[in-house]
């Protein structure tokens, strides 16, 4: 039986997951292509999730409705796919899969600026000595085409490479930009709604999720914002990525805002970085201001916007920028959604005055089913306000954009959200100072630290 490697090298996958009939999988068995790898370990009295790693009280109890009997499963990393006891997992032991050595594969003709190359050099030594590399950029720097070089290498030594990030949205922006940069490449987008699910590429971008189904499976891999929820919060997405890695394999860490383990990582030394302060246009990170609201809560609640957000929206000193109007909660942005329809329909009419009112501002969170419609409608200037939770606080672009966050003393704008939402503004060369509001019934430290990183950024990239 003819099977190609590439469809499984380097995954741990359950049955299901095999395309393959179940006569034709225990014949593979037989020709020793794969091997059979118990669910669920035992080591040292404890029991742990082969796939994920975890142990109880993840490991729960339930009847089962495959086998009859009652036995443990994985609640963990249920979300790739029921994990249980009477399974296996199978692991790829025949034939080691030969991927392409590429003279010229990077087909990308733009040029970088100076602390980008001093950042893209960083990179293509680290892939070419497998070394480990934090990449310290701000918002706009263009983290991606600093990549391109390294990538580049990497493919010409003939290696598999995995670009990771946290949100399945910054996959798909990614995917087309990645294709166009290397046509000569398989390049693959794996998410929990991707059409493609083989994982056959050489060049593999993914949700760190996605991680989770593969085993010593990369030369270089890449994550990007490992700030970012829930990659940074949860021990379950660090384990997939270093049981994604072969032994030998190069580790690039990408972040805008670096949290305080990989500080205390820099200011050690134990932890080599590179730190490009300046977008790549050259031009400062729009500083936010703050609007104070008496009786925002209050307004909130009877699903009112406060006046301040109305008059600044309505005085912009662009109004032809499209608005991103970023929210805490999806029960706040359902709530707003209709009143939102109401009073800014005159200033969204100012933004497309050529476009269906009706269609002119919408809402979007994780549960929206189309939300990725959505987004590119935003992109193309088909919508003029979108009402927003922190799922596109990063690694989306869009080109002229002023930013509100509204009620943005809430716990869940932290220091490190706060900065990637300002850094939506003003991120092209033609347009490059978008206005960013904190709207507040009382600062929090988490507005002030942003303030202050910005500033601060801002003033490192002056003096440089």
């Amino acid at each position: 039986m003819e099977l190609d490697p590439k469809r499984y090298a380097g995954k741990r996958l359950l049955s299901r997951e095999i395309p393959l009939s179940a006569n034709a999988l225990q014949e593979a068995l037989q020709q020793h292509h794969f091997k059979q790898i118990p669910t669920i370990r035992k080591e040292k009295n404890s029991l742990y999730c082969n796939r994920c790693n975890a142990t109880q009280p993840h490991l729960q109890s339930i009847n089962c409705q495959i086998c009859g009997s009652i036995h443990l499963y994985c609640r963990n990393c249920i979300q790739m796919g029921r994990v249980s006891a009477c399974e296996h997992l199978y692991e790829w032991t025949g034939p080691e899969p030969e991927w392409s050595y590429h003279d010229n594969p990077c087909a990308w003709e733009g040029e970088l600026t100076r602390y980008q190359q001093l950042a893209a050099d960083a990179i293509g030594l680290a892939m070419q000595q497998n070394g480990k590399l934090l990449v310290h950029a701000v918002c706009g720097a263009g983290k991606t085409e600093m990549l391109f070089q390294g990538i580049t290498i990497a493919l010409q030594q003939g290696k598999r490479i995995c670009l990771a990030t946290p949100r399945a949205d910054v996959v798909r922006e990614l995917l087309p930009r990645f294709q166009q940069a290397f046509p000569t490449v398989t390049v693959q987008a794996l998410y929990g709604s991707s059409p493609d699910k083989t994982g056959d590429g050489q060049l593999i971008l993914a949700t760190t999720h996605q991680l989770l189904r593969f085993y010593q499976a990369f030369d270089v891999l890449i994550i990007d914002e490992i700030d970012a929820f829930p990659y940074h919060a949860d021990p379950m997405l660090h384990i997939a990525s270093e049981k994604a890695r072969k032994s030998t394999c190069a580790s690039i860490f990408l972040t805008a805002t670096p949290r305080q383990k990989e500080k205390r990582q820099i200011a050690a030394k134990t932890l080599p970085h590179v730190f490009v302060p300046v977008r790549f246009h050259g031009q400062p990170l729009p500083v936010p201001a703050s609007k104070l609201c008496f009786g925002l809560q209050k307004q909130l609640r009877k699903g009112n916007f406060p006046k301040g957000l109305l008059h600044w929206i309505n005085n912009r000193s662009n109004p032809t920028r499209q608005v991103l109007i970023f929210l805490p909660t999806v029960v706040l942005a359902d709530r707003l959604q209709e009143e939102a329809k109401e009073v800014l329909r005159p200033s969204a009419q100012k933004i497309l005055p050529k476009r269906d009112a009706e269609t002119l501002i919408r809402t979007v969170h994780a549960a929206d089913k189309d939300r990725e419609a959505k987004v590119q409608a935003f992109r193309n200037r088909d919508i003029a306000i979108i009402l927003t939770t922190t799922i596109l606080e990063r690694g989306v672009t869009f080109p002229s954009v002023d930013v509100a966050i509204l009620d943005a003393g809430h716990d869940v704008f932290d220091e490190a959200a706060l900065v990637q939402i300002a850094g939506r503004a003003g991120r092209s060369p033609a347009d490059p100072t978008g206005e960013v509001v904190f709207f507040h019934e009382g600062r929090s430290d988490a507005m002030d630290k942003a303030v202050r990183s910005i500033t601060d950024m801002n003033r490192r990239a002056k003096r440089l």
